[in-house]
This record gives structure tokens, C-alpha cells and sequence, in this order.
């Protein structure tokens, strides 16, 4: 007798209630443990590893055994003192809509395969597009994460470049094609590299525009364009945060007809605040825009925005048709990304957004810029070197030596009480302190930064 059978009975209800208390109880004791798992808690996972087994386990023993074996070797991201790769926490109305959205299950690539996750995805998108300040008349695409929105805006704008040499790449390949000029700046992230790599454009054949003491690319740097062309720019370099000059960009490439790509991995949604709005002034006249909601909006992983301005372009580069595949008049989800078969990441970015608000929303945004400052402002007090203009959420320290730093960061992240990354920033070794997550409090920061100290004068 098969050990699995469709059955609603209470056994199976009792499992369901059960992982939903183990989930809950590992939320809510997140601020109780150390950051980062310690040596005991990852060996563990050696406990995992065995040959695949020919008897079924009974999935109460399979929730069991996930839990106390690897619960503990989690990094605590979802707590408030992960400051680490700007990832965010997941909001509490995100993860309960998470929750709901695995047991739903939905394949949300066609409307016809999930009405709710295609109209919940086309709400999002459109509430995506108001609060970023940019053209109504946008279309995207959620996907994994701004490696895939880079990949994905900057395949709609070689299809759409290359459309106006009289070339059409889907059909015809590159072999043959009109070379595109690819222009980036000096501290271009390694995802835009990535992914002109995998569109056959090459991450060696690109322009580079110098960069200044913060990163921003210099707009009287530019080359004179060829056509085709495509200007990538950043909105949050990954290090200081810093903004690229986007009016003057824009102004420089719409008189040569070139595409404007922006890498706005969280950095984009400083749109969202009156406060630091001005940082994203002209950001709105680019082509296309890359963007992670699992970052400073705190929607769960994985959760990535695809944007462009020119959607056929889009839809000519991502769609597919097979006469199984019923499409209609509305927006169907998978023309827009590279997958088809995906699931319904688009209730989680709702329910994020919903449960925020516009106002919500603003205060996340000023509330870790407040928190990445007062990080500076301690850290200086404390005789260290703040190497960047703290512009919104990014730290960037030095405690001394490269060694030394090196030492320090080793210190943080064994000893638990919160975690930072490091990073080399225009030759100088630093640790990034990146604040983006709901979760954290004053207190949070207070506690990271007294651990920092005490740990720096250790060395």
C-alpha cells in the first residue's frame, strides 16, 4: 500500500498546525539566538547527508528532523541585526501570505492556470510602478531577483535596439547581428556583467565610465555614442549607496537614441520616500528598471521586477506560444519573464505592499537611512573611518589595516551578535554594514555597534 494517500483527515490537519507552530516558534525566538549558527549547529547537518533512502518517512518525522537540524543552522536574517548582502527581513503580513501561498500552489504563468496570482501580480506591478515614480504605462515581470530583472530588462532592450537596425534577434540569433555598444560605469555590480554575459552582448566588451570618490559615474565621461547603444546606471551603488547622475545620463543618451537601463537592486525605492525622493530625480525617464522586492520592501524570497517602458519589446523577447497554451486579451504573466512555469511570487509583493502602505512604506525606507547613520555616527565617535557619504541605508567602515578590518569582520560574525559582510572599496578594505530589514530597532543597533567597538579594540 502506498504510505502517501489523498486524505483530509485530522493526521494530516495536525501536520499542517504543526509546521505552522514550528514556523511561529522560530520566528518569534529569532531575536533570542546568536546571527550567525555556531560550529555545533552546522556540524549537525552532516545528519543530512545519507544515501537516498528506499522505505518512506513519515512527514511528520521528515518536519521534525528539518526543524531540529536545520532551524538552528539558519542565518537569522529575518531577525533585526542581520546587516549582510541588503537582504531584508520578510514583513509579518508577507510571510503569513507565503504561508498561504504554498498551500494554494499555483502555477501563476498563464491567467487561465491561476486567475488570483494574475490579477494580484497585475495589481502589485501597477502599485510597483506608483510608488517608484515611473510611467503608468509600464509592463514587467516578477522574477527571482535582479539578476534575472537585469537579464530580463536588457533582453527587451537588445531586441528592441537591434528592431531598429532592421535585425530580429529572437528569430535570427546574433550571428550576423549589429554590435552594440554596452556602456557602464566603473563600479558596475557583478549582475549587470552576468547578465550581458548570458545575452551573448559580452561582460568584456563593455565601455567603462569613470567613477567618483563615491561611485557615481561621471556624466562628462561618456564616450560619443554609436548606435545602437545601452547605458547601464545604478540607483544605490551595492557599497555607498550612491546614486548616479540619471538627468544628465538621460539627456545624453536620448539625443543619441540609446537605451537607458537602470540596476536599482534596492536603491530604486528610495522613490518611496519624500524624504529621500531627490536621490531618484530622473531615474523616471530611463528605458527599463531592475529591482528586488525581498530587499528594502521585506517581501519573502525570492521576489525580483523586471520594468520597462517599451512592453512590446518585452513581450516579443519573453513570450512563447504552443496551442496548449490559452492566452487571452489581459496580460499574461509568463510573456514577460524568462520563465513560464513559476510560482505566484505576485502574492507575496501584494500582501507586502497592502500591509504597508504608501505611509508604511516612506517610514521603512527613512526609518534604516535613520539607522544607517546613526551606525556612522557611532562608529566615528569611536576614533573608526567611515569610508562613504552614508546617502541611505549603506555603511562602509574601516578599522585600521586591511588586516585589522579583515580581523574585525572575522570577530562579528563568530561571535554572534550581529552580522556584516566585507567588501574592497576603491582599494581600501571596509566592512559593509547594509540596514534594510523592518525588524530592526534602536536598540538592535545600539547592541551591533557596541559588539563592533568592543571587538575592534580587541585587535
Amino acid at each position: 500500500m502506498s504510505a502517501f494517500k489523498h486524505d483530509a483527515s485530522v493526521t494530516t490537519r495536525h501536520l499542517w498546525e504543526a509546521a505552522a507552530g514550528r514556523a511561529a516558534d522560530y520566528v518569534m525566538n529569532i531575536r533570542n539566538r546568536r546571527v550567525s549558527p555556531g560550529d555545533a549547529d552546522i556540524a549537525s547537518l552532516s545528519g543530512f547527508v545519507e544515501p537516498f533512502p528506499d522505505a518512506p518517512c513519515p512527514p511528520e518525522q521528515v518536519l521534525a528532523t528539518l526543524d531540529q537540524r536545520g532551524s538552528p543552522a539558519t542565518m537569522a536574517s529575518s531577525g533585526g541585526r542581520y546587516f549582510g548582502f541588503v537582504i531584508g527581513g520578510t514583513l509579518p503580513g508577507a510571510l503569513a501570505a507565503n504561508w498561504l501561498a504554498g498551500a494554494w500552489d499555483q502555477n501563476a504563468a498563464l491567467r487561465v492556470m491561476s486567475p488570483v496570482a494574475a490579477v494580484l501580480e497585475d495589481v502589485a506591478l501597477r502599485w510597483v510602478y506608483d510608488v517608484l515614480g515611473l510611467p503608468a504605462d509600464c509592463e514587467g515581470g516578477i522574477v527571482t531577483g535582479a539578476t534575472a530583472a537585469n537579464f530580463t530588462a536588457l533582453a527587451a532592450a537588445r531586441q528592441a535596439l537591434l528592431e531598429r537596425q532592421g535585425w530580429d534577434v529572437v528569430a535570427d540569433g546574433l550571428f550576423g547581428a549589429p554590435p552594440i555598444e554596452v556602456i557602464v560605469g566603473a563600479e558596475v555590480h557583478a549582475s549587470v556583467l552576468k547578465a550581458l554575459g548570458l545575452l551573448g552582448l559580452g561582460n568584456k566588451r563593455v565601455t567603462i565610465v569613470e567613477a567618483d570618490n563615491q561611485g557615481r559615474m561621471r556624466p562628462e565621461k561618456l564616450p560619443s555614442l554609436r548606435k545602437p547603444a545601452i547605458i547601464c546606471i545604478q540607483a544605490g551603488n551595492v557599497n555607498t549607496g550612491a546614486f548616479d547622475p540619471a538627468d544628465a545620463i538621460c539627456e545624453v543618451a536620448k539625443a543619441s537614441d540609446a537605451w537607458v537601463h537602470v540596476d536599482g537592486a534596492f536603491g530604486l525605492w528610495a522613490a518611496a520616500s519624500p524624504k529621500y525622493r531627490h536621490l531618484v530625480r530622473g531615474y523616471e525617464k530611463a528605458d527599463s528598471w531592475a529591482t528586488d522586492a525581498h530587499k528594502w520592501p521585506n517581501v519573502s524570497y525570492d521576489c525580483g521586477l523586471a520594468i520597462t517602458r517599451h512592453p512590446i519589446p518585452l513581450r516579443t523577447t519573453m513570450g512563447m506560444s504552443a496551442e496548449y497554451l490559452a492566452t487571452g486579451a489581459q496580460r499574461e504573466p509568463m510573456h514577460h519573464t524568462p520563465e513560464a512555469s513559476r510560482r505566484a511570487r505576485g502574492v507575496e509583493l501584494w500582501a507586502a505592499l497592502k500591509s504597508l502602505g504608501r505611509d508604511g512604506l516612506a517610514e521603512l525606507v527613512e526609518r534604516t537611512c535613520g539607522y544607517a547613520q546613526r551606525f556612522a555616527q557611532r562608529l566615528d565617535e569611536a576614533g573608526f573611518h567611515i569610508l562613504n557619504d552614508v546617502v541611505i541605508n549603506q555603511v562602509l567602515v574601516s578599522f585600521g589595516r586591511p588586516e585589522q578590518t579583515r580581523d574585525v569582520i572575522q570577530l562579528i560574525q563568530q561571535e554572534g551578535t550581529c552580522w556584516c559582510g566585507g567588501t574592497v572599496w576603491q582599494g581600501n578594505v571596509a566592512m559593509r554594514i547594509s540596514v534594510c530589514s523592518w525588524a530592526t530597532t534602536e536598540e538592535d543597533v545600539d547592541r551591533s555597534v557596541a559588539a563592533m567597538i568592543r571587538l575592534a579594540r580587541s585587535c
